[in-house]
């Protein structure tokens, strides 16, 4: 559902204020290489190194010449290079294609091509004219790659050009000194996967935790609410968290929902998009914020929106307490055309309004406790007025977990009595009562049911297989924590080396938007040309090993 948004200056303000300096880092290229068909590599293409790379220094390039270079790893950054002309002296502007792929299909494959139905001008490819030789010269946009393609459309006569330098000013926010070292008990397979996973967190971490730093390069809560967890567990940039948190507080819609993007230029703004699940994530994305770092006052602050989405989407219930399916929403929940969402989204609100009582506690001081309220402000309530003011606050917000809780009764019921099938024990969604993977994970993480029944259900699906599975790593993700949260730890650990090792052995150097290994070209745009290969919510597995598998 679209509709236009608003701008809360003193949020965004606050975002803006927390806007961080992007470290840089020099890489250049590691070797020489083509691209070759191959019908049983991933996309149909590999790459054959055929020279080093110090061998461009000496090499002359006519018109018609071209190259390929590997940078070794993932990058995101700014292209430099210092050109000179050979045999004799440059008459006219070097004219230069060149094109950047974060994989072998991008080199390979021509953009000519393709017919995916996101823009084309997402596609890494540019023409460059430089009217002076010898020269170094930096390209103005930042570029998401492993391999750079270089065609050389012109000189056409007298001179040739030759490449002194070319590398790659890499930048993120991410400071990788500060990510803890694994212990050594840690398998070598997942070593590699928090390897990977780390690399794609850093190259998504910018001037907000982008989704993908190729294309879309925008903010959006469901990739944030992932990131944050995995940083959370490695470079524990705080501040990055909260300045995206207040950049959703202050880009709301109209209505008061949380928008499901944001963009940072030329000024910060929302999209128009709102999906049911990802307003909802705001409130679990706040919740994760105050428990890794114990910042209070950033809760108190946004309290109020991730109470508002709440009441925002329990608007859309109907009589039995269900929510309501039919053309007038959207919730996400996974890449997949076939999947319907009721249940999942019942799920999510049910798990949304979990963390919300949480929040409401800590601010309510449950069990005693004010949870960690700052020194200094204790020692300002020393009149008695104040003292009967902050109890006051702390009821209302007991009063506000109390409400919480009786909503979710209601709702969890609902979903007992009209989503469960009585004879399978899965819960079914929509007027066609469908049975899929995504809807049986989220009750599950909603703790619907007991852990023991939850555990007998997730059993049931595997054994089962519902043909409506998984399509991303984000519902890979999920799937994985609803078999923690049921106790199926060694389930657990088995399809997390069985999908991001799979993807790992298919050559991902960063983890991928897409992945399904029943169908390795999957594209949910069309191409796999446009496909993002560093992708935020792929980059889970180091949040998982961390926090689970060490």
């Amino acid at each position: 559902m679209r509709q236009q948004s608003f701008m809360d200056q003193a949020f965004v303000a606050k975002a803006e204020r927390l806007t961080p300096t992007l470290r840089e880092r020099r890489a250049e290229p590691v070797r020489i290489i083509e691209a070759e068909a191959e019908r049983t590599a991933l996309h149909g293409w590999k790459v054959r190194e055929t020279g080093k790379a110090e061998a461009l220094r000496t090499r002359a390039l006519s018109k018609g010449d071209s190259f390929v270079v590997d940078f070794g790893d993932h990058q995101v950054g700014y292209l430099t290079f210092k050109l000179r002309s050979e045999e004799a002296r440059a008459d006219a502007p070097v004219r230069l294609k060149l094109i950047f792929g974060e994989m072998p299909v991008e080199i390979g494959e021509s953009f000519d091509t393709y017919d995916g139905w996101l823009d084309r001008s997402w596609l890494q490819d540019e023409i460059v004219n430089l009217d002076v030789v010898p020269g170094t010269y930096t390209l103005p946009r930042r570029y998401s790659f492993r391999y750079l393609k270089v065609e050389v459309l012109t000189p056409a006569r007298k001179f040739k050009v030759a490449f002194d330098e070319l590398f790659v000013t890499s930048v993120s926010s991410a400071d990788l000194a500060a990510v803890p070292a694994l212990p050594d008990s840690v398998p070598e397979d997942l070593r590699e996967l928090d390897r990977i996973s780390v690399r794609t967190l850093q190259d998504c971490m910018q001037t907000v935790f982008e989704d993908g730093p190729k294309r879309d390069r925008r903010l959006w809560i469901g990739d944030l609410r992932l990131q944050a967890l995995v940083n959370y567990e490695t470079f524990r940039n705080m501040d990055l968290v909260k300045r995206c948190l207040y950049l959703f507080a202050g880009l709301r819609l109209p209505g008061g929902q949380v928008s499901a993007c944001v963009y940072e230029k030329p000024e910060p703004s929302a999209d128009d998009i709102y999906l049911y699940d990802y307003s909802l994530f705001f409130i679990a994305a706040l919740h994760d914020y105050y428990e890794a770092s114990g910042d209070r006052a950033t809760l108190e602050e946004l309290w109020p929106i991730a109470l508002e989405q709440v009441h925002l989407s329990l608007e859309r219930l109907d009589e039995r307490g269900l929510v309501k399916d039919d053309p007038s929403w959207y919730c996400f929940t996974d890449w997949h055309d076939d999947l319907n969402k009721q249940a999942s989204a019942q799920a999510v609100l049910i798990y949304g309004m979990k963390r919300a009582v949480a929040i409401a506690d800590w601010l309510g001081g449950a069990s005693g406790d004010r949870a960690g309220r700052e020194t200094a402000s204790a020692q300002e309530r020393k009149e008695a007025q104040a003292q009967a003011e902050a109890e006051a606050e702390a009821e209302a917000y007991r009063k506000q977990a109390d409400a919480l809780r009786k909503q979710i009764d209601r709702v969890s019921a609902a979903a007992l009595e009209h989503l469960r099938d009585p004879e399978t024990g899965f819960f079914a969604s929509g007027a066609g009562r469908q049975v899929s993977w995504a809807s049986q994970v989220w009750m599950v993480l909603a703790d619907v049911l007991p852990r023991e029944e939850n555990a007998a259900l997730l059993d049931r699906l595997f054994a089962d297989n519902p043909e409506v599975r998984p399509m991303t790593p984000y519902m890979f993700h999920h799937l994985v924590e609803a078999l923690l949260a049921a106790g199926r730890r060694e389930k657990a650990l088995e399809q997390m080396r069985a999908y991001w090792g799979e993807m790992a052995r298919d050559g991902a150097d960063t983890f991928w938007e897409v992945y399904n290994p029943s169908d390795k070209n999957n594209s949910p745009y069309g191409s796999n040309l446009i496909n993002s290969y560093c992708h935020a919510w792929s980059c889970t597995p180091a949040y998982l090993i961390r926090k689970h598998f060490r």
